[in-house]
């Protein structure tokens, strides 16, 4: 049993799993080449780095669930720092970070709520790890932590064109930043009408079919897409941006389609027995009426 595993304060937890982080990020940073000419290289060198320190935690810990928040820290200090390095005008660094480090804000908040500690472990990542121990292992790094990093640092490419030095605010950046904003908003209005659902005892056992999830089964993942759709709109705001880029928020509509959402359908499948009737009328993922 590894030393940490006994950890199971909720507090001490989260104070452990922040010092993790800084200390990762910052030593991530210091390691990484300055001499790389390429500014998304060394961003994604430092990005990998950083994961790599997170994974080590998670095996000291005994626990991958303290690469949870990463999905939603990691590209703070990145758009942060592409903001710096560029000559943009304060307002398109503001159109750019604002939503950006608004969904950042609620994702966190919600791992601060949700997160019970080291005590509690993703059951998604243990299905994953449910095999011998050098399988386990390869999942672990290469599923958990490896490939979360790249899609997220893939779907991030799109910034580098809107923080160049040749971008201009458009009309487009601002209508590419209420949609990525109004997306998070989606995200956050969904998961606190499904709090309020499970703060109710009566409610324990049964799914949550109404208001946005009458009409979408995952409509904060549908928001959560929308968010990474965002930052591709921004992106070709610029004009500078490649027509391949599309493909940035195509990977991301595909991990939620193919792995996430039916992920999360068979466990509510196996845990709730109303569940395959609301799944036969209720869209995956985009808010239609309900089939009778």
């Amino acid at each position: 049993m590894a030393p940490f595993s006994m950890i199971k304060n909720k507090l001490l937890s989260q104070i452990l799993c922040v010092v993790i982080y800084i200390i990762s990020f910052y030593v991530a940073f210091i390691l990484t080449p300055e001499s790389i000419e390429s500014i998304w290289l060394k961003i994604l060198i430092w990005h990998l780095y950083a994961t790599l320190f997170i994974y080590i935690g998670s095996v000291i810990l005994n626990n991958s669930s303290l690469y949870d928040p990463f999905w939603s820290v990691a590209p703070v200090p990145i758009v942060i720092y592409l903001a710096v390095k560029s000559d943009n005008s304060i307002t398109l660094d503001l159109l750019v970070l604002f939503p950006i480090i608004f969904w950042a804000a609620r994702l966190t908040r919600n791992w601060i709520i949700s997160w019970r500690g080291f005590e509690h472990e993703d059951f998604r990542y243990i299905d994953l790890k449910n095999t011998n121990r050098l399988n386990a292992e390869f999942r672990n790094f290469f599923g958990i932590h490896l490939f979360p990093t790249l899609i997220v640092n893939f779907c991030l490419y799109p910034l580098i064109f809107i923080f160049s030095n040749n971008a201009t605010v458009t009309p487009f950046l601002y209508l590419a930043s209420l949609f990525t904003f109004m997306s998070v908003l989606l995200e956050t209005v969904a998961d606190e009408q499904m709090w309020d659902f499970r703060k109710d005892p009566l409610n324990k056992g049964k799914t949550m079919k109404y208001k946005l999830w009458k009409y979408s089964r995952h409509p904060n993942y549908l928001g959560e897409i929308g968010f990474w759709f965002g930052i591709y709109f921004m992106g070709i705001s610029s004009g500078l941006a490649p027509l391949w880029i599309i493909l940035c928020p195509l990977s991301m509509l595909a991990l939620f389609v193919f792995a996430s959402c039916p992920m999360m359908d068979n466990r509510s499948l196996e845990n709730r027995s109303d569940y395959k009737e609301y799944m036969e009328k209720t869209s995956q993922l985009l808010l239609l009426p309900p089939k009778s």
